[in-house]
């Protein structure tokens, strides 16, 4: 048994290297869509203004926020790419088994969301630098980070992006599962969407934002992610064992 653990844990980390080498188009696309984020945050993310005496002022805030939102698109969208059949049947180049494949594949998702959390976390000061070079009039002013600070900022921004690559993981697991998911989950999403706007009390998605966004511990913040995030990658790996062998 020990043996065979070991064996185990060795295909694993096997398919993770390989993954990491020839999924090379996903941070290629990961740095393509900040660019474009950043395009899009160049007007900043909030404004504001106001007059006194003969003297008009505006000011805008710039943050990561637009970034990290599409680095949360990208990873759910990337997460379901690779369960795709093309994707698994590159698995076969090696004795595997769906579990090992699987756990190959949530290492690859881990790695990717770390890499972009630093990368989402980072670029926020490259646009602070382009909106003081190219914006007339403009004058700057940084927010100064302890460590402390800039550490949860980074560990905030990539726990997010994971729990959107389990979410978009489990999502394309049930695509394969049965087709007939690609219509039920975004019809289940948007039917709330439509019913709390009818209702003229969204509760739904707010109470999911809220669940996250207004925790204050940061702590229990990282419980939160770390149990959903779980959750979701434990309902892909047995999910996925129900599946039909390659023929």
């Amino acid at each position: 048994m020990y043996l065979a653990e070991v064996k185990a844990w060795d295909i694993v980390r096997k398919q993770y290297r390989y993954k990491l080498k020839s999924y090379f188009s996903v941070f290629t696309s990961l740095i393509v869509i900040q660019l474009l984020a950043i395009l899009f945050s160049f007007n900043g993310t909030g404004m504001g203004g106001g007059t006194s005496n003969s003297i008009s002022y505006e000011f805008y805030y710039y943050t990561s926020d637009i970034i990290l939102v599409f680095m949360m698109i990208w990873a759910f969208i990337t997460a379901i790419i690779i369960t795709t059949r093309a994707y698994r049947y590159d698995d076969f180049s090696f004795v595997t088994n769906r579990t090992i494949s699987q756990v190959s594949n949530i290492l690859f998702l881990l790695s990717a969301s770390i890499f972009a959390g630093i990368t989402v976390y980072l670029s926020t000061h490259l646009f602070q630098i382009l909106a003081f070079y190219f914006k007339d009039n403009y004058s700057i002013i940084v927010d100064s980070l302890s460590f402390t600070e800039f550490l949860m900022g980074m560990i905030t921004s990539i726990l997010y992006i994971f729990l959107f690559a389990s979410a978009g993981y489990l999502f394309g697991i049930l695509v394969q599962l049965h087709k007939g998911f690609l219509l039920i989950i975004p019809t289940i999403l948007f039917g709330g969407l439509i019913l709390d706007g009818i209702g003229g009390n969204p509760t739904l998605f707010v109470n999911v934002t809220n669940f996250f966004g207004e925790e204050t511990s940061f702590i229990l913040f990282i419980c939160k992610v770390a149990i959903v995030s779980s959750i979701l990658l434990l309902a892909s790996l047995g999910i996925s064992n129900r599946m039909e062998v390659r023929k």
